[in-house]
């Protein structure tokens, strides 16, 4: 071998040791930055005409598993996710509060009945009907403090959701931007490590956000899909958008850099984005609809003991709740029997009407009264009550006055009581109830599939979803004009231009319209938006049979204190009518008559049906025994996701662990390196200068 090739075998050796030096002194230098890979020297052996002539620096390379980099950012997705969804859930149950205690939002409705049973044994006592009152405003109170806590959370992850996906196209934009720099470094021979570690801090941050699939670049950079295979950077930046909707569910739609102009939907199974739009579609609105659900049933029990009782003396004034029907439809479907009675101030009847809703006959203080058909019965109804009062009907109200100072009391027969939707007939129209709402909840219209449906106008858009929160379609539909409920259910289930393909509306024998996904497909409903009327300035659709999570998981804010009791505690229905006695004989309201108060006090132990809402499938029981189990089951919900969160955790930390001892610095090595390089670098210094000695020998010798 020549004393050149020596030489410059000799010079390759050095300064591949100074190459080695350089990253070991780099690595040393980066110990504690944060997501800093250490970087590791490839070489390989120089020939020429099969003689080895040196060494070659063929790259640094950063120090990476991608095993363990896909298992980390899995981990971090899911570890977002799952943080999200326990950290919103244990904000919901805080505004609860602790179950145990009596603070809690169902001891007030505890309450209540405690202070009904008290003003039982003294109904006259104004002090007893005040605090009775001042329960019933506490529960409601409490009732819409949660609602709206409850509203404001999801309107917080919304604005989180936009936040983040700003970020996400911001990454993406980083992402592909480096690319170009990693690209460029690599052709050129020179080191992309630097470029490579921030594009990798970047990943790790997207990967908190959503799911992302990360696959290596032929000339460096990488690839980012989504699960799908969407292509979001590497040859362009993908734009996601955030599709939101007050009420309506939320989605995601990415503008693909190469792609249609038309946005795609995008499907994410992860990170904190997915684990915020759960909370935002599912979980905080599930919360919100089973709380309305109870409320509703809770005031409903407590209305249907009112309904049956009276206030001593009776009111002169009975006004209805808005039912959302016109009167003729109201009246239709009614069974059984009913009596208005118009009594003094001394509790003594004066004028009885008996409605027969079977025979469609009306019976005036003993003798026969006229017939009536539910298109007439207000104008008969009126003439039965001949100078003691009038009925009327309006904005979807029924009122009964008394005149001359006359009182109104209602009552059921007790063997064929009124019923229409399972209530009376004072309870269907709530002519006496102690807690109103501004809403139609539970949406017991008492409407048949036979009935008209009323509609004159408008359509609803029904956003259908599928389980992973991804919009399939939105689908227009106008209930039939003259056409019956029948006729509307129809227009619904179309397949052709209804929700046929993913699932069925049905009317239930209480009048209300549920929604069943196709159980192949399953599918989430929801209202993007609804301009149908029933008849003239009435309810919409979706307002009148509670369709859509919108309106269900707003109506726990609508109930209030019925405004006349609350400003007149003597009208608080604590006195039974005493359907035996006859006009004008003994008193059949008394003063000291505890019946009612009685009632109320036991209406939590009233057995009824509480329709699907939420998480929590349709059953009937008492509502004490529902507080009990929705109180449950909060808390367990609560906990589930606390202990998945700490499940995701520990497994985000495990593998972060790993990937830190697979790809971090280790001093202990980087210290032998150091020597070994030092040594080679010594070493190949000593062969040039033995080199050049044996140069300077041989040019003596020829000098």
């Amino acid at each position: 071998m020549s004393l050149n090739a020596i030489m410059s075998t000799a010079t390759s050796g050095m300064m591949a040791a100074q190459t080695g030096l350089r990253v070991t002194s780099d690595n040393i230098a980066n110990v504690n930055t944060n997501g800093y890979v250490r970087k590791t020297v490839s070489q390989s052996n120089l020939l020429s005409n099969g003689m080895g002539v040196g060494v070659s620096i063929d790259a640094i390379k950063r120090a990476t598993d991608r095993f363990l980099q896909s298992a980390s950012l899995n981990a971090a997705s899911d570890n977002g996710r799952a943080s999200a969804i326990s950290d919103t859930l244990n904000n919901a149950q805080q505004l609860f509060g602790d179950p145990s205690g009596d603070n809690s939002f169902f001891s007030t409705l505890d309450d209540i009945y405690s202070a009904f049973s008290a003003a039982q044994d003294d109904p006259s006592s104004s002090l007893l009907r005040t605090q009775a009152l001042t329960r019933v405003d506490d529960f409601l109170s409490e009732s819409s403090r949660i609602t709206s806590s409850l509203s404001k959370l999801g309107k917080d992850a919304d604005a989180r959701i936009s936040g983040d996906v700003d970020r996400v196209n911001d990454l993406l934009s980083q992402i592909n931007g480096l690319n170009t720099d990693i690209t460029r470094a690599k052709v050129a021979g020179a080191d992309a490590t630097g470029a490579e570690n921030v594009q990798s801090g970047l990943i790790d941050e997207l990967s908190k956000l959503m799911n992302v699939q990360i696959t290596p670049r032929t000339l460096g950079g990488v690839y980012v899909r989504s699960t799908e295979g969407l292509p979001l950077a590497g040859d362009g930046a993908a734009q996601l958008t955030y599709q939101t909707s007050p009420t309506a569910t939320g989605y995601l739609t990415v503008q693909l850099a190469n792609g249609s102009v038309q946005p795609t939907p995008l499907n994410i199974s992860s990170g904190e984005i997915k684990g915020l739009m759960d909370v935002r579609n599912i979980e905080l609105v599930s919360l919100s609809d089973q709380l309305g659900e109870f409320t509703s049933r809770a005031a409903e029990e407590i209305n249907r003991a009112s309904n049956a009782a009276s206030s001593v003396p009776a009111p002169t004034t009975m006004n209805g709740r808005d039912t959302g029907l016109d009167a003729q439809a109201a009246i239709t479907g009614f069974t059984g029997k009913t009596t208005i009675a118009f009594t003094d101030g001394s509790g003594v009847i004066q004028r009885r009407i008996d409605i027969d809703f079977d025979a469609g006959t009306m019976t005036v203080n003993g003798a026969a009264g006229p017939a009536f058909t539910p298109a007439n019965f207000m104008t008969q109804l009126n003439t039965a009550m001949g100078g003691a009062g009038a009925a009327g009907f309006s904005g979807g109200a029924l009122s009964i006055t008394g005149n001359g100072g006359l009182g109104v009391a209602i009552a059921d027969d007790a063997t064929t009581p009124a019923s229409k939707a399972g209530k009376g007939f004072s309870h269907y129209f709530g002519l006496n109830d102690i807690i109103r709402t501004n809403g139609y909840s539970p949406y017991e219209t008492g409407l048949t599939a036979a009935d008209p449906n009323g509609f004159t106008s408008g359509a609803m858009t029904i956003r259908l979803t599928d389980v992973e929160g991804g919009r399939i379609r939105d689908i227009t539909v106008a209930p039939p004009v003259g056409g019956t409920m029948q006729d509307m259910l129809d227009a619904l289930n179309s397949r052709a231009t209804g929700t046929g393909l993913y699932g069925q509306f049905s009317l239930n024998s209480k009048g209300q319209i549920s929604f069943a996904s196709n159980s192949t497909t399953p599918v989430t409903m929801s209202i993007q938006a609804d301009t149908t009327e029933r008849g003239v300035g009435g309810p919409s659709a979706s307002q009148l049979f509670g369709i859509g999570p919108a309106e269900r998981s707003t109506r726990g804010e609508k109930f209030f204190v019925n405004t006349a009791m609350d400003g007149n505690p003597k009208l608080l229905p604590f006195a039974q009518l005493d359907l035996t006695q006859v006009v004008g004989g003994a008193a059949a309201l008394a003063i000291g008559d505890g019946r009612g108060a009685l009632a109320l006090a036991k209406a939590g132990e009233t057995t009824t049906a509480f329709s699907a809402a939420g998480d929590a499938s349709a059953v009937t029981m008492t509502v004490s025994r529902y507080a009990s189990d929705f109180s449950g089951s909060i808390a367990r919900k609560s906990a589930t996701a606390a202990s998945r969160k700490d499940a995701a955790d520990a497994v985000s930390s495990e593998v972060d662990s790993q990937r830190q001892s697979e790809e971090g610095v280790n001093l202990d090595e980087e210290l032998i390196n150091l020597t070994t390089y030092q040594q080679a670098f010594n070493a190949s210094a000593r062969l040039i200068q033995a080199t050049k000695d044996m140069f300077d020998v041989l040019t003596g010798i020829l000098g």
